[in-house]
């Protein structure tokens, strides 16, 4: 773990600093991917920039609402930046609604703009797997291996690396399927796929998954529910669209 390195007289939050480079190096890979579909790239950025602010908000409301007893009496605490204090399934719920309005206003295509922001989204998860490393986030489960982890006083799994080694996974594959012929929507479909199935197999390392109907896991249960709906939405997709060949 590093979660602040020291330059001179500033201590600099690695964790955030990682999330923020991977948000610019999404949103350069998002203005290559643009002109591919012949879309506005300044627009693309605006809907992902909106997303994340909204969605950022959204998870810090969620968190709140879910724990007003801790609050009530110190209200102001409700503004104090605090990155484990975000609720992810509303951050996620908020944020896509904003880009959805957004999308809707500029009449963006729906899924040449979806397809044009996988292979970004791609590139920024495993970024935030690597600020999971960094902050010590998203920690393993205990376990005695050559290779495991120290973290809070207990050798775990190293969930964090098994992360970023599943997004690099993904962002190889997206990319690469990226000029190859397929159906609109096919790309985001795939990137939805293939992190909904890395995340159920993830969640079998980590120590700090949330537990639900005696003894599964919450972010499992998703995976598979997003996996399905995924399969479902290329099967349509796949019947009522012809194959297309973007350019290289």
């Amino acid at each position: 773990m590093l979660p602040v390195i020291n330059i001179g007289p500033f201590a600099l939050p690695l964790p955030a600093l990682l999330i923020i480079l991977g948000l610019w190096l999404a949103m350069l890979t998002l203005d290559k991917e643009a002109g591919r579909r012949d879309l506005s790239a300044n627009t693309l950025n605006n809907l992902l920039v909106i997303g994340l602010i909204v969605g950022i908000a959204g998870a810090r409301l969620g968190y709140v609402l879910r724990h007003l007893e801790v609050y009530r009496d110190a209200l102001l605490d409700i503004l104090a930046l605090n990155a484990h204090a975000l609720s992810l399934g509303d951050g996620l719920l908020f944020g896509l609604l904003a880009a959805l309005i957004y999308a809707q206003h500029k009449e963006l295509p729906l899924w040449p703009t979806l397809d044009a922001l996988a292979p970004g989204l791609g590139l920024f998860f495993v970024f935030v797997g690597l600020s999971h490393l960094a902050s010590g986030d998203a920690y393993g489960a205990p376990i005695s291996l050559p290779w495991s982890l120290e973290i809070w006083g207990t050798e775990r799994h190293p969930s964090q690396v098994y992360e970023i080694m599943a997004a690099l996974l993904v962002f190889w594959v997206i990319h690469r399927t990226k000029s190859a012929p397929m159906f609109q929507g096919f790309l985001i479909l795939a990137f939805a796929a293939l992190s909904a199935a890395s995340r159920v197999f993830l969640e079998a390392f980590r120590g700090d998954s949330e537990i639900v109907l005696g003894g599964l896991r919450s972010m499992q249960l998703g995976g598979l529910f997003v996996l399905l709906l995924s399969f479902i939405g290329m099967h349509l997709l796949a019947q009522n669209n012809p194959g297309t060949k973007l350019n290289r």
